[in-house]
């Protein structure tokens, strides 16, 4: 009995000793959630392709305070519902960081969740000021402009540049979509910019003949359509065919290689606002490099902003010494962050300071240049 006595505090020191060892080996887990089945898969491979890269690049030097990062993947298939259950599955399995969402329809619900159950979410692609907008937020970032940024931005290029005598702006009827387009009628009407259609159209549709004939009628010279390739596609391929020669416009979400398997050639000449290239800065070069040595695609419109938001989360774990994704996110409001999209600093919403949307002219073999 007394040599057992004396072994207790000895076996309670191992004890902890151990746990303390078992504590440190663990793995930080960062959820990365999007659409990895669905019509709008590529931007899940994109934000996939920039948060493995990013947490391939910091684990081979280190980790952070330590401890190596993890990917857990999640498919929400970017539909409302299903991005709810994935938040529920994130929170169930003690994931304390997100990567994502990727549609603004599927992130608004998610993060309301993230935000309630004190995850941290940075999402790289979601623009829809109805994230943040009207709510305390402190747990939900983005590494990505907003539509409001982006509307203008296109709005001033029509208004400046295309100069139309009368446009139509059609969208999806959905979050992003139908956030984008007000966004770009709003400036338009400021401009005095005759608007003659604005209505929605129905996603996943294979016919859009209805508003196509619409255009003609109104005899519109310009349209504007917020939402994704696939609708996009499907009205530049039939706008073709009905013989409609008009120059169409769309956000990020149409700025992707599947409209030209969509469209063929009548994606010629498709003006698209996106976030710079990033992967033309000679700064990023060794990044690039990562993405190529990986043979990941890098060029696309969100593979250096999910590779950003993986980098801010874990310069800011780094930071704040701590994975407590609280004190992590007080450390990301309050610190800038270089990074492959630039410096990156955030307001009290979680919204970045600054964002640059560039004009582009797409081409039918999906290549891209900058609008003159």
């Amino acid at each position: 009995m007394k040599l057992s006595r004396r072994l207790t505090p000895i076996a309670f020191a191992l004890g902890a000793a151990m746990l303390a060892a078992g504590a440190q080996a663990q793995t930080i887990k960062i959820a990365i959630a999007g659409p990895m089945t669905g019509a709008v898969t590529q931007y899940g491979d994109m934000i996939k392709a920039g948060a493995m890269t990013a947490i391939e690049q910091i684990n081979a030097a280190g980790g952070v305070n330590g401890q190596k990062l993890e990917a857990v993947v999640f498919d929400d298939a970017c539909e409302p519902k299903q991005a709810v259950a994935v938040a529920n599955r994130i929170v169930s399995d003690k994931i304390k960081f997100v990567l994502g969402h990727v549609c603004s329809g599927s992130t608004i619900p998610a993060s309301d969740i993230y935000e309630n159950e004190g995850v941290v979410m940075v999402t790289p692609s979601a623009t829809s000021p109805a994230l943040t907008d009207g709510k305390k937020r402190t747990l939900i970032f983005r590494t990505i402009g907003r539509d409001d940024q982006q509307g203008p931005a296109a709005a001033k290029y029509i208004i400046e540049k295309v100069k139309p005598k009368k446009v139509a702006v059609l969208h999806d009827k959905a979050s992003y979509g139908q956030g984008i387009a007000t966004s770009v009628k709003t400036a338009l009407d400021a401009a005095k910019i005759p608007v003659a259609i604005f209505e929605g159209i129905n996603a996943g549709d294979s016919d859009y003949s209805a508003v196509i004939t619409k255009l003609k009628s109104q005899g519109v010279d310009f349209v504007y359509f917020g939402g994704y390739h696939p609708e996009m596609g499907l009205l530049l391929r039939q706008a073709r065919e009905q013989g409609v020669k008009v120059t169409f416009m769309g956000p990020e979400g149409v700025g992707n290689a599947d409209i030209t398997a969509i469209a063929g050639p009548s994606s010629e000449g498709m003006l698209v606002t996106l976030p710079a290239d990033f992967s033309q800065d000679p700064a990023n070069a060794p990044v690039v490099k990562a993405f190529q040595d990986a043979k990941r695609e890098f060029n696309g419109a969100f593979q250096m902003t999910a590779y950003t938001g993986v980098k801010v989360i874990a310069d800011a774990i780094a930071g704040a010494k701590t994975a407590d994704p609280t004190k992590v996110a007080a450390y990301m409001h309050k610190n800038s962050f270089q990074t492959p999209i630039g410096k990156v600093e955030y307001d009290a919403k979680g919204d970045l300071k600054a964002f640059n949307f560039v004009v582009y002219t797409w081409h039918k073999d999906a290549t891209k240049t900058a609008a003159p």
